[in-house]
């Protein structure tokens, strides 16, 4: 099981290259920014972590970007969104951002992808909640289309272009690794339909993860399917429960940074360090 980190990283935190730079450095695997293009001022949704929601939400920078600093300064590091809301993008422009990220970091962009939790946040990009589970789908799968085809076309509900010219493409073939993000009553459905990771969020305990984990993989074999990867977000780093987490079934735990100043970030991050070395040794 491999070892990353997960962030809400933010204008008043530390910089992404410095952080890419440091996390390589320290051995992590892996990178992990979340996404808001914003937050509404007055919200009717409430904050699934409690009641009161924290300040980064609203200070976050653009993911692709954040990235692809973090991506200059790094040769090893994996650079995932943790989620992307596509619910709340242009298919063909995240297309081209994504396959423009995996060319300049050489094949290391992992795609998590969303449909979001703020309602107000969706209606403001033109997406009614209702419907966001169904244009997440179109999107990717027409995102997967513009990245394996020459001359891509897509025709949904949701999604509906004529051929177009669309390049660079991923160096990762056929594309980029798309995580399913949700705990759902359907994740699984989704992650085996037009998935190819499940990254869960909100995960209560390894035991309460790994019937699902059982039943995706049982699901994955009966649709002719290699094993799907797992990637949890906010492992607790201690040995002990990284150690159930693996048995579990799990492929990726990302640790989480809290966004604070710099310094701080830098601290949390010396202080992970030494678990993941100890995870490593």
């Amino acid at each position: 099981m491999d070892v990353g980190l997960a962030i809400l990283l933010t204008d008043y935190s530390i910089q992404p290259a410095r952080l890419g730079s440091l996390a390589e450095e320290r051995g992590f695997e892996s990178l992990f920014l979340a996404e808001h293009t914003h937050i509404p001022v007055s919200r009717e949704t409430p904050y699934p972590g409690g009641d009161e929601l924290p300040r980064e939400y609203s200070h976050t920078v653009d993911p692709f970007v954040g990235l692809a600093a973090a991506a200059s300064v790094t040769e090893r590091l994996k650079l995932g969104t943790g989620v992307c809301l596509v619910i709340e993008r242009d298919p063909i422009v995240t297309a081209k951002e994504v396959a423009t990220l995996d060319h300049v970091s050489g094949g290391r962009f992992l795609f998590g992808v969303g449909a979001g939790w703020n309602k107000e946040e969706m209606r403001n990009h033109g997406t009614d909640p209702s419907t966001r589970w169904g244009v997440m789908r179109e999107r990717v799968e027409a995102m997967k289309a513009i990245w394996t085809e020459d001359e891509a076309e897509y025709h949904g509900r949701y999604v509906n272009f004529d051929p177009i010219w669309s390049w660079p493409k991923p160096v990762q073939k056929p594309h980029p690794p798309v995580l399913i993000g949700g705990v759902g009553e359907k994740v699984l459905d989704r992650v085996v339909a037009y998935g190819d990771e499940w990254i869960p969020n909100r995960v209560r305990s390894p035991e309460e993860l790994a019937p699902r984990i059982a039943e995706l993989q049982e699901r994955a074999e009966a649709a002719g399917r290699p094993r799907i990867p797992v990637t949890v977000f906010g492992a607790k780093p201690e040995q002990g429960p990284l150690e159930r987490l693996r048995a579990a079934g799990v492929t990726r735990s990302l640790l989480y940074l809290r966004p604070e100043e710099p310094s701080e970030v830098e601290r949390q991050l010396d202080e992970l360090a030494g678990v993941a070395a100890e995870w490593a040794a």
